[in-house]
């Protein structure tokens, strides 16, 4: 995204870590962002949020910056031992596969020996460091709905109706179904795409759009996911209990980072919701 208010070209990085009982771990990674190599501060970096979820153990971290400043792919492989990288979408240069693709090349959610494989980036896998997914792609956020069930064969059921990748799914919505605090969550990334054939972003609208120095992107409204999933869940005599966006919207996320790096605030996260509500 282009920030005109402050003459700089932003990027954000959604950097996922399998962590998230422990909180100071989880904010020395965050912080770790903020510092260049010398242990200085980086002038146009930021840490927009810190989502974690206890019982998935898992962390979602927000990072803002200048994309002068981005280089993570080679930095993670040059920083941290044992490294090692796959690459997706724009960053998996020439082929450009999907997050999804490379996942199930991978067999990322089967328990296969990851040693055998080659990564694109650092070293042959072992069993402690594991894998790293490292990918580029216009905006993605997080969108999770929760139906009040315990059912998993339905949760999956409703999630592989809505998927992009079906005939009358969702467009950009990839989608997946987990057991979570005695309920099923439907969780989505909600990917950005172009399309010339969109032009209904009107307040209501299934459609939401923004822009990117000229070009014109558009992604499924959260609210537009969760009727879907509610109609689903409700087909089969069941409601939902609620939703998640995790972290921003593309116009939330720019609006955060360009008042965070002009004022200089590495760690945005901590106060934010003081800012921003």
């Amino acid at each position: 995204m282009s920030s005109s208010r402050l003459g700089l070209r932003l990027a954000v990085c959604l950097l996922n870590i399998s962590e998230a009982r422990r909180k100071y771990i989880v904010e020395n990674i965050a912080k770790a962002a903020l510092l260049e190599k010398n242990g200085q501060k980086h002038a146009e970096v930021s840490v927009l949020n810190i989502f974690s979820d206890q019982e998935y153990n898992r962390s979602v971290i927000t990072i803002a910056a200048s994309v002068a400043e981005l280089g993570l792919a080679e930095n993670l492989v040059q920083c941290v031992p044992g490294c090692s990288v796959f690459l997706f979408g724009e960053a998996d240069l020439p082929e450009k596969r999907t997050l999804v693709q490379r996942r199930k090349q991978l067999g990322w959610f089967t328990r296969r020996d990851f040693g055998a494989l080659k990564p694109d980036l650092g070293v042959a896998p072992a069993r402690r460091c594991g894998l790293t997914g490292i990918g580029a792609s216009p905006y993605v956020m997080n969108c999770n709905v929760t139906i009040d069930s315990q059912d998993l064969a339905l949760g999956k059921k409703i999630a592989s109706a809505i998927r992009g990748s079906n005939v009358n799914g969702l467009k950009g919505v990839q989608t997946m179904a987990f057991p979570h605090e005695g309920k099923i969550e439907i969780a989505c990334n909600v990917e950005s795409f172009e399309d010339q054939e969109v032009t209904e972003t009107s307040e209501g609208s299934q459609y939401m759009a923004y822009s990117i120095l000229g070009d014109h992107f558009y992604y499924l409204s959260p609210h537009y996911i969760e009727a879907q999933v509610k109609k689903l869940a409700s087909d089969q005599g069941i409601g939902i209990t609620g939703r998640a966006l995790i972290g921003f919207t593309p116009q939330e996320c720019k609006n955060c980072a360009e008042y965070a790096i002009k004022e200089g605030i590495g760690e945005f996260w901590k106060i934010r919701r003081g800012i921003f509500m």
